[in-house]
């Protein structure tokens, strides 16, 4: 895939609204030759103006952009996920020659990319996906970047994205992440791990309010201290900040203006229901997704509250205590979207390599923190380990935070403090180290009421009982 006329733009961008104008300016200051494309007259002329030095420019005639780049021709939308994406492409395709490329930074779900990828194939077009995390300051000056798909068209653009993304140290936060919709998929169980760990920090939150009586001063000096330590990590830094951030207004705390509904784009809910498609439980990327859904029911809260009374939620644990069960239920939120990998990558032949998407997470993405160090070691001791919590040195650092998690999660439930994602993540460890469930009593009420049959302990194959002879 040579390029025919150097003297044309090496890339162009559709969609100049924040994240595709600021990685475009991302590629110009590392010296690519690139425009953009907007229907929006206004977005090209901040592209234009914000990039004067490069001397930017920006198309609105989608025929006088096309003709402008090099060939092949490499276009990387950047536009809402769904039918708009459609659209976009139908509208390119006639403009397209045999061996131009499309690449789709939005988060598309997976399921769609796999269906473009066959469709413009048969078009001769290349076509990836590639998830970009580190919202609109990760896209100006280094995101991280997930692509997956054609490999070959992904070699054309290597250059720019190594050159665009995060570092952590010589390292770029990009690397191929596999065949098909893979890096799609990555990009989404990243942001299941995200919703888990925003969860996790809101519930901490409502720990040190409700249960400890700490101000929001005394809560941005607990993150601020932990975000010093084994904790750090971009969403603990950014939300010790939010704490002491004062409304214009009324030059009050802004948080305490926000009201208590949390929205979302839909990306979590994508991890929960591929995990349940693929029988593999995610139960703190589940209950964050749940627990935003359930913040929405405001009155239904406040009505209910009034019913059954206000709960006396204040505890009794350290803060030390309560930064245990925090590190240990982050571990097992990454450990769960880990695993969510190891099996996708079986059931879609992915191929994945958890080292590697553990290395690129490391900078760049909202889900970066000191811990994925931790874990890139452990893939890259072991790339074939299933679960992070087979390994050695994941299972040392559990171990030294359990006593403080049961402690405050047990004081939680018993004062009536509602922490969902805490309950049900320490209710997965505990199952997922038991050897023996209490399983088999559900196959024998399968057996018992529909012949679904079992399995036994003491032989192979598969068996029926006649349980009516109990009648």
């Amino acid at each position: 895939m040579a390029n025919n006329d150097s003297k044309k733009y090496k890339l162009g961008m559709i969609g100049l609204g924040t994240m595709g104008r600021n990685l475009l300016l991302n590629m110009a200051d590392k010296g690519f030759s690139v425009t953009g494309y907007d229907k929006d007259r206004k977005m090209i002329s901040k592209l234009e103006e914000e990039g004067k030095k490069h001397n930017l420019e920006g198309f609105d005639d989608i025929k006088s952009f096309i003709s402008s780049l090099q060939t092949p021709r490499t276009l990387i939308l950047l536009v809402p996920a769904g039918p708009i994406v459609d659209s976009v492409i139908a509208e390119l395709k006639p403009l397209l020659s045999k061996g131009d490329i499309i690449i789709d930074s939005g988060n598309s779900h997976f399921t769609d990319t796999n269906r473009r990828v066959d469709e413009l194939e048969k078009d001769g077009l290349h076509f990836f996906g590639m998830g970009i995390s580190g919202g609109e300051e990760g896209a100006r000056f280094g995101p991280s970047m997930m692509p997956g798909g054609d490999k070959q068209a992904y070699n054309v653009v290597k250059d720019v994205f190594d050159a665009v993304a995060a570092k952590v140290g010589t390292d770029p936060c990009v690397t191929y992440i596999g065949p098909g919709a893979s890096g799609h998929f990555v990009k989404m169980v990243h942001n299941g791990i995200e919703y888990a760990i925003m969860e996790l920090i809101a519930e901490v939150y409502g720990i040190l309010k409700n249960g400890l009586g700490y101000s929001n001063d005394d809560i941005y000096k607990v993150f601020k201290k932990w975000n010093e330590g084994r904790l750090q990590s971009f969403l603990l830094e950014i939300t010790a900040e939010i704490f002491v951030f004062k409304d214009a207004e009324t030059q009050n705390d802004l948080l305490d203006q926000i009201k208590d509904e949390a929205r979302s784009k839909g990306t979590g809910k994508w991890t929960s229901e591929v995990s349940m498609e693929l029988q593999l439980p995610v139960p703190t990327i589940n209950e964050a997704v749940s627990n935003r859904d359930l913040s929405k029911f405001k009155k239904l809260r406040v009505s209910l509250e009034e019913a059954f009374g206000k709960k006396d939620t204040k505890i009794a644990v350290t803060v030390e205590e309560l930064e245990d069960a925090f590190y240990f239920s982050m571990i097992s939120a990454y450990a769960q979207g880990m695993h969510l990998l190891v099996q996708a990558s079986k059931e879609y032949q992915y191929d994945l390599q958890l080292q590697e998407i553990a290395k690129i997470w490391r900078g760049g993405c909202i889900i970066r923190a000191k811990f994925l160090e931790d874990i890139y070691q452990a893939y890259d001791k072991n790339n074939v380990l299933e679960h992070l919590f087979g390994d050695a040195g994941i299972q040392n650092i559990i171990k030294g935070t359990l006593a403080g998690t049961r402690k405050t999660i047990s004081a939680c439930i018993n004062s009536g403090l509602g922490i969902p994602a805490f309950a049900s993540t320490l209710t997965y460890f505990d199952t997922i180290t038991t050897a023996r469930m209490p399983s088999n009593l559900i196959q024998a009420q399968r057996d018992f009421f529909g012949a679904h049959t079992f399995e036994r302990i003491d032989k192979d194959g598969v068996f029926h009982a006649d349980w009516n002879k109990l009648s």
